[in-house]
C-alpha cells in the first residue's frame, strides 16, 4: 500500500473514532448559524474573527460536561436535570426548547429550499417539503447505526466554506492582525452581534443531543454506563469523548471562521453589509466572488441543513422522552418508541407550518435565538451541578478544567442574556 493508501486508511480510522461530538459540532453550523456568521463578516468585516477563538474553550467545556453526564449515567440530560431541578421547571425548559428548535428547523428548511432554488431553479417551497420529508423519513426508518454514518459524512459538506475562501484574493497578514487586534467600538450594534454569535455557538439543543447520543452509542454497542465499567475501559471512553468533542467543536469553529472570513472579504468589501439569511448570502456572493463561490456556499447550506434538522428534532425528542420515561432512541423502530418518534414528527411538521405561515422565518429565527439564550443559562448551571455530584456521577465527576470553563461559559452567557434583554428594551 502506497503513502496515499496509508493516509486514507489513517483518516478512516481516526474518523471512525469520532461520533456524537463531531456531529454535534457540525450541526452547530446550521443554516441559521451560517446566516449569523455571514452577517458578522458582512457588517463588521474581519473584526469579528476573534469570537471564534474566544468561544472555542467555553463550547468544548460545556459539551464535554453534557457528553460525560450521558456516558457516565447512561441517561439523557433531561432525566439527570430532574435530579437537581423541580420537575415542572425541567418541563418548562423542554417546552421552550421545543418551540425554539421547531422554529429553527423551519428557518433551516427555508434556507435549504432557497439554496436549492438558487442552484437548480424551480419552486423553493417544493424543495422545502422534499427536504423535510427526506429528513423525517431517514429519522423514522433508518436505524441509528446506519444513520449515524450518513450524518458523519455530511459533516464534510462544511468544508465547502473552506473552499470558498480560496476562490477570492485574501491578505492573510491583515486577517491575522484583525483577528488578534480587531478595530471595534463597543456600541449597541457590536454588542448585539457578539450576543448573536455567542448564542448561535452555545445552544441547548447541542447539550441534549450529545448527551443522548452517548447513551445511544453505548446501547448500540451493548455496553454498560461508566459507573458499571472497569476502570481501564472507563478511562478509554473518557479519552475518546475528549478527542471527539475537541475535534467536533474545532470543526464548528474553523467553519465559522471561514464563513465570517468569506463574507468579510467579499460582501463587506463590496459594501454589502446587511445579510438576513444564509441563502441571501449565497446569492449575494455570485456577482462578487463568482458562480463557483456561490455554488459551494449553497451546497454547504443544503448539506448542513440535512445534518442539523435531525439533531434539532432528535434533541427535543430525547428531552421529552426523558421527562415522561418513554422508550427512546433512533435505533428503535417507530412502533417500538411511538412517543419518541411522535415528537420528532411533530417537530418537523410544525417546522413546515412555520414556513407556510405568515410568520417571517428570519424574525422567528431571531426570537428562537433569544429563547435559546434565556434557557441556556439555567440548563448549563444545572448541568454543572449534576456533573459535580458524586451521587449521580460516582468517581467520574467533571474535572476542574471542565468545571472552570463550564462556569465561565455560564456566567458569560448570563451576561449576554442580560445585555440582550437591555438591548431589546
Amino acid at each position: 500500500m502506497g503513502i496515499p493508501g496509508r493516509l486514507a486508511g489513517a483518516f478512516r480510522r481516526s474518523f471512525g473514532r469520532l461520533g456524537p461530538g463531531l456531529i454535534t459540532g457540525a450541526a452547530d453550523d446550521d443554516p441559521g448559524g451560517i446566516a449569523t456568521h455571514a452577517q458578522a463578516g458582512a457588517q463588521f468585516g474581519l473584526n469579528m474573527l476573534w469570537m471564534v477563538f474566544f468561544t472555542y474553550p467555553l463550547m468544548v467545556a460545556i459539551q464535554l460536561v453534557s457528553a460525560r453526564i450521558g456516558r457516565v449515567t447512561g441517561r439523557g440530560l433531561a432525566a439527570n436535570l430532574k435530579e437537581v431541578l423541580p420537575g415542572w421547571a425541567v418541563a418548562v425548559l423542554v417546552a421552550m426548547l421545543f418551540v425554539a428548535n421547531t422554529v429553527n428547523i423551519g428557518a433551516d428548511i427555508a434556507a435549504m429550499g432557497a439554496s436549492a432554488q438558487l442552484v437548480l431553479g424551480g419552486d423553493d417551497k417544493l424543495f422545502m417539503v422534499a427536504f423535510a420529508l427526506v429528513s423525517l423519513g431517514l429519522q423514522l426508518f433508518v436505524p441509528y447505526h446506519r444513520y449515524v454514518h450518513f450524518l458523519k459524512w455530511l459533516t464534510l459538506a462544511l468544508f465547502a466554506y473552506v473552499a470558498v475562501v480560496f476562490t477570492v484574493k485574501i491578505d492573510w497578514l491583515e486577517v491575522a492582525a484583525r483577528t488578534v487586534a480587531p478595530h471595534l467600538t463597543l456600541n449597541g450594534a457590536v454588542l448585539t452581534m457578539i450576543v448573536a454569535v455567542f448564542g448561535t455557538t452555545i445552544s441547548p439543543y447541542l447539550f441534549f443531543w450529545q448527551s443522548s447520543e452517548e447513551v445511544e452509542d453505548m446501547e448500540a454497542d451493548h455496553e454498560p454506563n461508566l459507573l458499571h465499567q472497569k476502570a481501564n475501559r472507563a478511562k478509554s471512553e473518557l479519552a475518546r469523548i475528549r478527542l471527539d468533542t475537541f475535534a467536533g467543536m474545532a470543526v464548528a469553529n474553523v467553519i465559522a471562521f471561514f464563513i465570517i472570513l468569506t463574507a468579510a472579504v467579499t460582501l463587506h468589501d463590496a459594501g454589502v453589509t446587511d445579510i438576513e439569511s444564509s441563502a441571501q448570502a449565497a446569492q449575494a456572493l455570485r456577482p462578487i466572488a463568482g458562480p463557483m463561490a456561490s455554488l459551494m456556499f449553497s451546497l454547504g447550506i443544503i448539506g448542513t441543513g440535512l445534518l442539523a434538522a435531525p439533531v434539532l428534532a432528535g434533541s427535543v425528542a430525547y428531552a421529552v422522552a426523558d421527562i415522561f420515561g418513554w422508550r427512546q432512541g433512533l435505533e428503535h423502530q417507530p412502533w417500538d418508541a411511538p412517543g419518541f418518534y411522535a415528537v420528532i414528527t411533530a417537530a418537523m411538521l410544525v417546522a413546515l407550518a412555520v414556513i407556510y405561515s405568515p410568520l417571517d422565518p428570519i424574525k422567528a429565527l431571531f426570537w428562537s435565538a433569544v429563547v435559546n439564550g434565556v434557557i441556556s443559562v439555567p440548563i448549563m448551571a444545572a448541568m454543572l451541578v449534576v456533573a459535580a455530584r458524586h451521587k449521580q456521577m460516582g468517581t467520574f465527576v467533571a474535572n476542574s478544567g471542565e468545571r472552570l470553563f463550564g462556569w465561565a461559559a455560564t456566567v458569560i452567557m448570563g451576561v449576554a442574556v442580560v445585555a440582550m434583554i437591555i438591548a431589546l428594551i
